[in-house]
């Protein structure tokens, strides 16, 4: 693999989640050139997964109290079950959508290597309660919206890291502080790490999903209204965490629109 985004498409293809973490991180820090006018054929089988965790529906998967560790070790497997799926979403963003400007594909490089640490960070810490990935089910929702979505890069950008990683954003204080108050602070330090860090993963979200928009001549807010309704997102419940979505980008009508 000559270019960044064949070695995008080799993390996805990557079924060890270990090894696909290692290879994210590795692709950042490596200087292969970018082949952004590449038109890549999709291989059958993506994203590569292990044969654990059982994949199940979202509503499928038990829910077990944080007063015990079998119960925070399922919530944190959860964590780590998001950031292991964020590698592939931006490293799938990376390999399948040619002919944007070099700083695009560095910015979910980049991305791809930090949802690389989160997952290794999670994992790490689950180790030490006696768990490991793949302990405990888990659901595949974010992959189901790329594959909807992988047929053109404005939806893409709008639903996956503008609607469902936003989301994380609006989450993460209340499972920090649930999970502190059951005894976990070492969770609690990583989750900082992760927030801090998915702002700007939903930033660069935001902004290229204006530059598309303004490439193609469209209304931002009229469009993500338009293609949130064409793919069947959720529909956003709160609560809200209106100071990290400001710092992420979304604009005051935007959050207005949220409250």
């Amino acid at each position: 693999m000559n270019t960044a985004r064949q070695r995008a498409l080799e993390v996805v293809k990557e079924a060890d989640p270990l090894l696909k973490a290692h290879l994210a991180t590795t692709l950042q820090s490596t200087p292969f050139p970018i082949g952004a006018e590449e038109v890549l054929a999709e291989p059958a089988c993506l994203p590569g997964r292990p044969a654990k965790p059982t994949l199940v529906p979202h509503s499928d998967i038990p829910k077990r109290s944080l007063a015990t560790l079998e119960g925070r070790a399922a919530m944190i497997h959860s964590i780590a079950h998001i950031e292991f799926n964020a590698i592939d979403l931006a490293m799938d963003i990376t390999w399948r959508f040619s002919g944007m400007p070099d700083k695009f594909y560095q910015d979910w490089i980049r991305i791809a290597s930090e949802e690389a640490l989160h997952f290794t960070l999670l994992r790490d810490h689950l180790v030490t309660l006696g768990f490991d990935y793949g302990d405990f089910p888990a659901h595949n929702a974010l992959w189901e919206m790329t594959e909807k979505t992988k047929g053109d890069v404005l939806a893409r950008i709008s639903l996956v890291p503008r609607t469902l990683e936003a989301r994380g954003l609006d989450a993460t204080p209340a499972v920090k502080k649930r999970l502190i108050g059951a005894g976990d602070h070492a969770v609690g330090k990583i989750l900082d790490i992760i927030l801090r860090d998915e702002i700007g993963h939903v930033a660069a979200g935001n902004y290229w999903f204006r530059w598309l928009c303004a490439q193609r001549g469209l209304d931002p807010e009229q469009t993500y209204s338009e293609l949130a309704l064409q793919y069947g997102a959720p529909k956003l419940q709160g609560p809200f965490n209106i100071e990290a979505r400001r710092l992420a980008g979304f604009s005051e009508t935007e959050l207005s629109s949220l409250q």
